[in-house]
C-alpha cells in the first residue's frame, strides 16, 4: 500500500495525535521541545507536515510556516489553517531555495524513507534549504515501540514475537501493528544520520518517556489526571541513554554550521 493509499483508506490523520493517550502525550512533548530550541517568529518548513497539526500552534506562535505533504488532501487541510501555506511536495526533492529556512522539521519523513539513501537524501535537502546556523528538528520512530505496545496490551502473541524480535534487531518495521512498513531507529543510528549530512550539535531526545504505554492502558478518561506524571517522567529520561528507547518516537535537534 502506497502512503497516499494508507493515509486516506486510515484513521483521519488530523486526529491521530488526539485520539488516543500516547498520541497526545507524544503532540505535548514534541511540542515542548520544539518550543525549547525554536528561534522566536522564525521561516518554518514543516516537511511531512500531514494535515498541519504541528503547523497550526506554530502559526499561532507567530511563525511563517510552509507544509510540504505527498498526500495532496493533506496539504488542501494544512492550507486552510490561518498563517500557514503549503504545497504537495517529496522531502527528497524540496522547491524551497538554497539557505531560504530558518527552521525544517522532519517530523514524519525519515521512518516512512526505508532505505538509507532516500533518509540522506532527504536530510541533504533539510540542509540545502537551511540557512547557515538553522535548526533541524528530525523524528523517528523507536525501534522498541511494538514491544513496549504489545507487551503492555496483553497482545504479545506467539506468532507476534518473531516480527518484533526483527523490528527491534534490524529497524525493518512490516507492518505488525497495524502501520505501513517503515524504518524505526535507535537513538545512536538517528544521531549518526543527521551528522552524517552536515549538521553539527546534534542531540536525540525521547518524545514520550516510559510512561506511554502505561497511558494507553488507561485510557482516556484517566488522561487528564496521569498526564503531568508522564511528560515529568518524560523529561526526567529524555536523554538518558539506558531509557531513551523506551519513548515511542525520539526527536533530534540539530543545527546547519553557521
Amino acid at each position: 500500500m502506497d502512503l497516499e493509499t494508507h493515509y486516506l483508506t486510515g484513521p483521519a490523520e488530523d486526529s491521530r495525535l488526539a485520539r488516543t493517550p500516547h498520541g497526545r502525550l507524544e503532540f505535548l512533548r514534541t511540542r515542548e521541545l520544539l518550543r525549547r530550541f525554536l528561534p522566536l517568529r522564525s521561516q518554518v518548513l514543516d516537511v511531512g507536515g500531514g494535515t498541519g497539526v504541528h503547523a497550526a500552534w506554530l502559526a499561532a506562535d507567530g511563525h511563517r510556516v510552509h507544509l510540504v505533504d505527498v498526500v495532496p488532501a493533506h496539504v488542501a487541510e494544512a492550507a486552510a489553517l490561518p498563517g500557514v501555506t503549503a504545497e504537495a511536495g517529496d522531502a527528497r526533492d524540496l522547491t524551497a531555495g538554497n539557505a531560504s529556512q530558518d527552521v525544517v522539521l522532519l517530523l514524519g519523513p525519515l521512518y516512512h524513507l526505508v532505505e538509507p539513501a532516500g533518509r540522506a537524501r532527504a536530510l541533504s535537502e533539510a540542509w540545502r534549504v537551511l540557512r547557515p546556523g538553522g535548526l533541524l528538528a528530525a523524528a523517528g520512530i523507536s525501534r522498541y515501540l511494538s514491544v513496549l505496545e504489545a507487551g503492555a496490551a496483553g497482545t504479545l502473541t506467539d506468532a507476534l514475537a518473531e516480527p518484533v524480535r526483527a523490528v527491534v534487531e534490524t529497524g525493518a518495521y512490516d507492518g505488525h501493528v497495524g502501520f505501513v512498513p517503515t524504518h524505526w531507529h535507535t537513538a545512536a543510528e538517528l544521531r549518526d544520520e543527521v551528522t552524517a549530512a552536515g549538521f553539527t550539535g546534534t542531540a536525540v531526545f525521547g518524545v514520550e518517556g516510559p510512561s506511554w504505554p502505561a497511558l494507553d492502558e488507561a485510557g482516556l478518561t484517566e488522561f487528564p489526571h496521569r498526564v503531568e506524571a508522564a511528560v515529568r517522567a518524560a523529561r526526567i529520561v529524555e536523554q538518558d541513554p539506558l531509557l531513551i528507547h523506551a519513548s515511542a518516537h525520539l526527536l533530534a535537534i540539530a543545527r546547519r554550521p553557521a
